[in-house]
């Protein structure tokens, strides 16, 4: 059975647009594989505590001195890790917030990049350590940004998510969202085209 993880970060819930089109893609994607497990990971009704000491303390501390506390924290961290080498696809519905990614997406990529875990780090450099996968990403944006050097999400979003093995990153973007009503109905519209063509 093949599982696919969406991963919602859109601060207004179902009504983000991000949101939206993630559905639109799972929607897609499980019409087409009827074999598909769908799993949902919303960041923002099941928030993610965002890095502090006391959780760096946690991800570097032994067994033999761990407190119940430090142990909730890495249990907390493997259970999304596992969530995301478990996916064989990974839908991500992205918003841009002043510029940048939201901070939820922030707090749950700190969970999930563990050194020697999903990471590593070798005499020709850093490696991957999940199983690669194709990551789609709704990137649903107000105003006009591939391209330029406002655009700061889509080269972390595939750096980041290299550095733990996952390469095969799709954007699908849909800009302008907030210039107007035919720009806003374009943009979407060719984004649902692009989320056929992706998801089948």
């Amino acid at each position: 059975m093949t599982t696919l993880l969406q991963i919602n970060t859109g601060i207004f819930g179902d009504n983000s647009q991000s949101t939206a089109l993630a559905n639109a893609f799972s929607e897609q994607y499980l019409s087409q594989h009827k074999d598909a497990n769908l799993v949902v990971r919303d960041l923002i009704a099941q928030p993610i505590p965002h890095l502090d000491a006391q959780i760096i303390s946690a991800f570097a501390s032994d067994d033999d001195n761990r407190t119940s506390e430090q142990q909730a924290t890495l249990d907390a961290s493997q259970a999304l890790i596992d969530e995301l080498a478990n996916a064989d696809v990974v839908v991500l519905g992205l918003p841009m917030y002043n510029f940048n990614i939201p901070s939820q997406l922030k707090a749950y990529m700190d969970q999930v990049a563990r050194a020697g875990i999903t990471f590593k780090y070798t005499e020709s450099g850093p490696q991957g350590l999940l199983r690669d996968k194709p990551l789609y990403v709704l990137a649903a944006r107000g105003g006009m940004h591939v391209g330029q050097m406002s655009d700061t999400q889509t080269d972390f979003i595939k750096t980041f998510f290299g550095f733990i093995g996952i390469t095969q990153v799709e954007f699908i973007y849909a800009e302008g969202l907030n210039m107007g009503d035919g720009a806003k109905e374009t943009a979407l519209a060719n984004a649902k085209s692009s989320i056929v063509h992706h998801a089948a």
